[in-house]
Parts: structure tokens; sequence; C-alpha cells
């Protein structure tokens, strides 16, 4: 049900200004104050929680001027294409979770981007060897990669369904902030920096991040006039130029011929985008995930994303160990290998339900649970990669038969994508993740139009196997690990949490869910947390300050504990969770993190102490 509400008088557009560049030779422009983060705020009214405080600031003023969570997820997702177009933009695409107050139902939209109608089995290889393309930089930068985007279509669907206002009314203050613009914080700067080679490829691209060939300076205010004007002519004229009209004909053009500088050596295969592509993209209305534990309901994503499925294995899993009342060092132990059988189970049996039979009801059951379960000796760890579990045979018992071989499948999921979470004053919940994949997506910069491509397909597995659940075929979406999770108690919601992180996605949420309902710890402190992540691997990726505060301990176990990192950065960090509590008295905690990626930020409509 909508929550209308009276709308204010959209204001007049401003006149753009051009973006803020030191010219060469000239002094440096005087630094404006980042904003400040706030990682943890209480209060009531409303809530908002991300990882930027301008698209905070942006979803609050929503709520705060009568507009509901759906309306004020979707401002703060398009702030987020602004401030954050590294991670999420127009140009991918997401997972979206409501909660209903007025009916109790928790409801999902998949507007995860789809593969060309066109693409063939072998898009991954190089024609010149038959061989897989090197992953970082060639297939990542490259218009092959590119996936018809999603993320629009969730927005107009979301606001459809549940919202209360229009995508015209919505979008006026992402408008606007593109226009102003945003200060430049180290953390912009840094992955600026990161992604020079690849953004240097692009004349587009270079034009709109390396502004007269240099990196954005911390301080300054970084515009972006054409992302502007984009969402001006989405709000005068909704979706249709994007899917159907002239922005459908630049991306396709993007992507099957990239405007190439001719300043690197690198190869950008060509993609299969079509203005049929994005003609017929449609996002899919699907039921949630739903697994008990400790009393409690917890709602995620069906596929094609994996993270309902696995995150909800794991916990079926951990239920049956009481974890609050053992030795911390054991209850990780237990968390790392139920994840790695849930993640074995995964790679076995996860892909897009539309092309593959997904057995989503056995991976959940509890008696499937209770036979995984047998493999664990709460002891010791199992050698890495365990095998599948056999959803075609099982009945809760320890003999339990003998499932698919395992099967070694390369991580390709960056670790960038973005999650907002929101509260409204009825007690409406959104949780929400959208991407673009790499940090810079393909790279590509739509001309003229001021958002990235995202390089969504690189989630595809690049050999064509016919038994991969998760291979490439026309129209297919690639296996997500996003998981957007609601939490209910008796029907009421308790906790929205989610996550970037590529495939540790999945263990940042198991873990928070862990560290909260299991271990103790208040909402802020599950986040602040140090992580690690078992995806079924040999070693067990974890942060300096996990590996510090339990090496040890679970290397007696048998773990074998390795640093985080990802190939492009230096950042030894695992997820950047956001995250929203409703206590019993209603009171919001809203909670970010306080230092990974920079630091997240999260508010309140009307603050107050926590007790």
């Amino acid at each position: 049900m909508r929550r209308h509400s009276i709308v204010r008088a959209v204001p007049a557009l401003a006149l753009l200004a051009p973006a803020l560049v030191a010219l060469p030779g000239a002094p440096p422009a005087a630094a404006v104050p980042v904003p400040p983060k706030i990682p943890v705020a209480t209060g009531t009214g409303g809530a908002v929680s991300s990882v930027d405080p301008d698209a905070t600031r942006i979803g609050l003023a929503v709520l705060r001027s009568g507009g509901n969570a759906v309306d004020a997820a979707v401002a703060t997702a398009a702030a987020l294409g602004v401030t954050e177009p590294y991670s999420a933009g127009l140009g991918g695409g997401g997972y979206f979770v409501h909660h209903d107050a007025s009916t109790g139902k928790v409801e999902t939209i998949d507007g995860r981007e789809t593969a060309p109608r066109g693409i063939p089995a072998d898009a991954f290889l190089d024609p010149a060897t038959g061989e897989p393309y090197e992953f970082t930089p060639d297939l990542v930068t490259s218009g092959v990669s590119v996936g018809t985007p999603g993320t629009l279509a969730t927005w107009e669907r979301a606001l459809d369904r549940w919202g209360s206002r229009s995508l015209k009314q919505v979008l006026g203050r992402p408008a606007a902030l593109a226009r102003k613009g945003f200060v430049v914080d180290d953390t912009f700067r840094q992955q600026t920096k990161d992604n020079r080679e690849r953004f240097r490829t692009f004349t587009s691209t270079k034009q709109l991040f390396l502004r007269g060939g240099r990196l954005p300076q911390v301080g300054t205010r970084f515009r972006n006039p054409d992302l502007a004007r984009t969402y001006d002519l989405l709000r005068q004229a909704g979706p249709a130029p994007f899917y159907r009209g002239p922005i459908a004909g630049e991306i396709a053009k993007s992507v099957r011929k990239p405007p190439l500088s001719g300043r690197t050596d690198l190869p950008v295969p060509t993609g299969y985008l079509t203005k049929r592509d994005l003609r017929d993209y449609r996002v899919r209305d699907q039921a949630a995930t739903r697994t008990g534990y400790r009393g409690l309901d917890v709602y995620g994503m069906a596929p094609s994303s994996s993270g309902g499925s696995t995150v909800g294995e794991a916990l079926e899993i951990l239920e049956r160990h009481d974890l609050a009342a053992m030795d911390e060092a054991q209850a990780l132990h237990l968390y790392l290998e139920a994840s790695a059988r849930a993640f074995a189970d995964r790679t076995a049996y996860v892909g897009d339900a539309a092309y593959v039979d997904v057995p989503l009801d056995d991976l959940l059951s509890p008696t499937f649970a209770a036979e995984r379960d047998c493999t664990i000796d709460p002891e010791q760890a199992a050698p890495k990669p365990v095998d599948p579990g056999d959803v075609t045979s099982y009945d809760g018992e320890c003999a339990a038969g003998e499932g698919p071989e395992p099967v070694a499948v390369p991580d390709t999921e960056n670790v960038e994508t973005t999650h907002l979470t929101v509260v409204d004053r009825w007690g409406d919940v959104v949780s929400y993740t959208l991407t673009i994949e790499q940090t810079g997506g393909s790279g590509i910069v739509v001309p003229g139009r001021g958002f990235l491509l995202n390089n969504e397909l690189t989630d595809f597995t690049a050999e064509p196997d016919p038994e991969d659940p998760n291979r490439i075929q026309p129209g297919k979406r690639p296996r997500s690990s996003m998981s957007p999770t609601i939490v209910l108690r008796d029907g009421k919601p308790v906790l929205a949490v989610g996550s970037p992180g590529g495939s540790t996605i999945i263990t940042t949420v198991l873990q928070i869910l862990v560290e909260r309902f299991d271990l103790g710890r208040s909402i802020a402190e599950a986040l602040a947390a140090p992580r690690a992540s078992q995806r079924n691997t040999e070693a067990v990726t974890a942060e300096p300050a996990f590996i510090e505060a339990w090496g040890p301990q679970l290397e007696a176990f048998g773990h074998t504990l390795a640093p985080a990192g990802d190939a492009l950065t230096s950042a030894a960090e695992i997820g950047a969770a956001a995250a929203i509590e409703i206590g019993p008295d209603g009171l919001l905690t809203a909670a970010a993190e306080p230092a990974r990626r920079g630091g997240g930020s999260a508010g309140v409509v009307r603050r107050q102490e926590s007790p």
C-alpha cells in the first residue's frame, strides 16, 4: 500500500555550473570541508543508512517531507549514482527487498542486469587463442562485459508498487546534487587513481573523471552536469528515453563500439548489447527467501541472487548449535565451516532460476541442513574445498549420500557495490543493494550522459560448461552474491542489513547476523567487528584485525587465514555494510561502517540519544 502525502513544489532547475578543476599553472582552489560521516544514529520518525553523507541526507529529506521508505530509497540510490559513481548508478543493476507494514509482506524486485540476446557461449574466450581473456584488465575493461542495465527499471517498478511519489519527484534532489557537486574525499580520489589507466582508455571517461588529465583533488567539488541533465530528462519523460529512446542507442553504441581514446594499449573486447536488449528488459517481481533462525524470520533474495539461499542455508546449519553458549572461537569456527558448505552448494546448484532448475526448497530445508551439519567436526576444520551436498537424496541422517563433485570456479565478483537501508515512520522497510560490479564498472562512460556502464557479465563463468548453472546464456542473469536482508520477529521488522563486497557479501551479512543475534553485540558493534570470509577455499580471507584477534585460536582448529585485499587496490577490508535496527519501543538505530571504505553515514529523522 502506498503512503500518500502532499508533495512540495519542485523548484526550478538551477543554472548549470562548470566543474571545479584546477587548471595547469593556476593556484589550487580553496578546499571545501568534506561532510562529516556519522556511523551511528538513534531516534524516531524514520532512518537512512548508506556509505555516503550526501546520499543519506537526501534520503532523510524525502522522509521528512512526507515520503515513504521506497521514495527515500530511490532518492538515496540516485544520489549514490552521483557520489559513488564507481560502485552504482544508472548503468548497473541490483536487488530491492521491501517490507510493507500495512500487509506484513516482504517482497522483492530482481533488477539484475541480463546478457544480450546475441551473446555467444564463448564470448569470454579470446578468438586469437581460444583461451579466456585475462580477467583484469582485458575482460573487465570491455564492451563484452556489459549487461543490460536494470537500475532505472527497478526504481520505476518500486515506486509504482509501493512508493508515494513519482520518478520526477524523487530525482529532483539527486539532479541538484549532480549540478552542485559533492566534495571529493580520500576514497573517491584513491578509487580514481586505482582506475586511472582504465579510465584513460575511453574519451568520455577521461573527460569526466580525469579532467585535464589530473586526478580529482581532495576538498574540491566534483560536478557532473551530464548526469544532472540525464536525471532531468528522466524526470520529464520517465524511463522511455533510457530503454526505448536516445539513451538506449547511445548505450548500445558505447558497448559495440567503445569510445576509445587511443591513449592506452588495453585490448577492450567489444560487446553484443543492442537497442532491442534495452527495449525488452524487464525486472522480476519475485518471492523472498525465508529462513527461520532463533525465533526470527530472515528474508532475502532468491535466484538470480545466491544471497538468500546461501545465507539461509548457513543459518539453517548454525541453528543446530547454541553459539551463544560456547567459546567465541568455536562459534567462529562453526560459522566458517557452515559458510564453506553453503558455498559448495551455491556453486553446484544456483544460477538464474529462469534458466536453471534451482533446488531452492532443498537448499533451505532444515533436513538438508542437518545432513550438511553432519559433515562438520566441531573441533577440526575440514580440508577445502568440501563436496556439495546431494539435494536429490537426504533424510537428515549423518549417512549422507554423495553429491556432485566439487567444482573449482574462479571468483570473479569484484568487491565494489553499494548498499542502503531505509525505514519510514509507518514501519515500511527497504534493504537495497545495487552495483556496476568492478570499481568503475567496465570503465565506459556513456558519452554525454554522465554514468558508467557495468561489467556485470564477468559474474558468469568464463568457460562454456553446459553443466555449470552459471554459464553464459542469452538473456540470462549472472549469479550474484548480493544479499539485501530484512529480519522479522513475530511478523514485525527488527533489522535490515546488506553490504557490498562481491562474494564476501554473503559472509558479511551472515557474520553480522551471528554477531548480533548469537554473540550479543549491538548492531553498531556487529558492523564494526573484524571480519573473515570462508567461501569453500583453502584459506579463509580475513581482515588483519580478525587475524590478530582470532588467528591463533582458529589455526588451532585447522583454519588457514590469509589477509584480505583485492587485485586493484591495497584495501584489506571486507564489505561496507549499512543497517537499521528497529527496537521493541520503535527506537531506530541506524548503523554504518565506522571506518571501512572511508566510513559510512547513518541518520534519523528525529535524533535522540540511546538509553
